[in-house]
């Protein structure tokens, strides 16, 4: 390890793009602390932290929706423009064609960032309007020139973090937007460890060594899961052009276990995330059965087994949606006979794509349930450590053991090409 860092050290460019990137990390948590001016908010930690599925948004904000700062929404406006426009890719023929040519997906990023803007404003109103209208008295009710400096802030901060996005990924130290996240969640933890040690006392051990050994295995699975992959054999045929010999080769086909990464998880909360915020804004209906029905939905959602069971179906369901969205059999197909290539005791062409698609079902089922599983971690956690203070963030972990990985290849496959360079 110590060789590798001192290799790090030494490649200036290298080294220079890390410090880069940590700089700009470094901006991104003092933005998470600058609160929106002319409004005050209180007891907002202890109101996410109450609340499951408002404090996997906070996780994916960096911290800065409890501390209603400039930046409360992080980047999920950004990846939820860029889910929207890869669902759209998949229906609109000519998004599909698009995105099959560079310049095409030049522009497909530029409408990604224009979507970004309005659903920052319709986000960051429905939180407002969500803390405002909380009994407790969380945020005051604000005036129209409030109202407007508020979206404004929350918009441009949105947009300042997208272009923090940017100019990491374009360092190739990793995914910009993936890292904000880390750091907003490896930034958390100090907190979590000192809450954790305020009300620790000797009759906490056992809980403590349990909490331990589950954040131990589980980080052990992640990382198994996380690197998992089924190989499929593919043959090439050899082709003679001219005077040379092409082909002749065996490698193989990766399919990884978990290809959709932690986008189920972001879909589930969407969808999890819109009954309950909608039924704010009619708790206080005139109508005595539109307000009754409000009261219904927010209750049922913050009962911890239908949260958690729905919290499952949704993961799991969208698992393979989006594994059917990313992953194309029929293109690797066509694009293994166009090259000569061939899957061992399968023909080419139709049973090629039936031979792929049986194969993917079967891995994805064990990807499925692990997505599903690392979703509502806290929620079987809980009773085992005995209190709340213990509870391991299953989708968080997720995050900074894919990130972490991500990171490290990135940084070998740039030792890796300085090396052949060296050569």
């Amino acid at each position: 390890m110590w060789d590798k860092l001192s290799q790090i050290w030494k490649a200036k460019d290298l080294r220079y793009n890390i410090l880069f990137v940590l700089g700009l990390l470094v901006v991104f948590r003092i933005a998470a602390h600058v609160p929106i001016p002319a409004i005050g908010a209180q007891n907002l930690r202890e109101f996410f932290g109450q609340n499951q599925i408002l404090g996997l948004l906070n996780i994916f904000s960096g911290g800065g929706l409890e501390n209603f700062s400039v930046v409360m929404l992080g980047v999920g406006p950004y990846i939820t423009a860029s889910i929207i426009l890869q669902l759209l890719t998949m229906i609109v023929p000519s998004l599909e064609a698009m995105s099959k040519e560079s310049s095409g997906q030049h522009k497909i990023n530029q409408y990604t960032r224009l979507l970004t803007v309005p659903l920052a404003v319709l986000q960051g109103y429905g939180f407002i309007t969500l803390l405002t209208r909380q009994s407790n008295g969380l945020i005051a009710p604000l005036t129209g020139v409030q109202w407007i400096s508020a979206l404004i802030t929350i918009v441009a901060g949105t947009m300042f973090l997208m272009w923090l996005g940017e100019l990491i990924s374009e360092k190739k130290i990793g995914n910009g937007i993936s890292l904000l996240i880390f750091a907003g969640i490896v930034a958390g933890l100090p907190g979590v460890l000192q809450q954790t040690l305020a009300v620790f006392d000797a009759s906490q051990a056992v809980n403590v060594a349990i909490f331990i050994a589950i954040a131990i295995v589980t980080i052990a699975v992640i990382v198994m899961i996380t690197e998992a992959q089924r190989n499929v054999p593919v043959n090439y045929a050899k082709r003679i052009r001219g005077n040379r010999m092409y082909g002749g080769v065996s490698t193989h086909l990766p399919l990884r276990v978990n290809m959709a990464g932690v986008i189920p998880i972001i879909f589930a909360i969407s969808i999890i995330l819109f009954p309950p915020m909608v039924a704010q804004f009619f708790v206080n209906a005139s109508t005595a059965w539109i307000a009754a029905t409000a009261q219904f939905v927010i209750n049922i959602f913050q009962n911890q087994v239908f949260y958690g069971a729905s919290y499952f179906i949704l993961v799991f369901a969208f698992t393979y949606f989006y594994t059917y969205i990313v992953f194309h059999p029929n293109q690797i197909a066509e694009n293994l006979q166009k090259q000569g290539g061939f899957i061992p005791g399968i023909r080419p062409g139709s049973h090629t794509i039936s031979y792929l698609q049986y194969t993917v079902n079967r891995i994805l089922l064990a990807g499925a349930l692990f997505l599903s599983v690392i979703a509502i971690l806290p929620i079987l956690i809980q009773p085992l450590t005995g209190g709340t203070s213990l509870v391991i963030g299953g989708t968080s972990l997720l995050i900074v053991v894919s990130v972490v990985i991500e990171t490290r290849k990135q940084i070998d496959s740039q030792l890796t090409m300085r090396d052949y360079e060296g050569l």
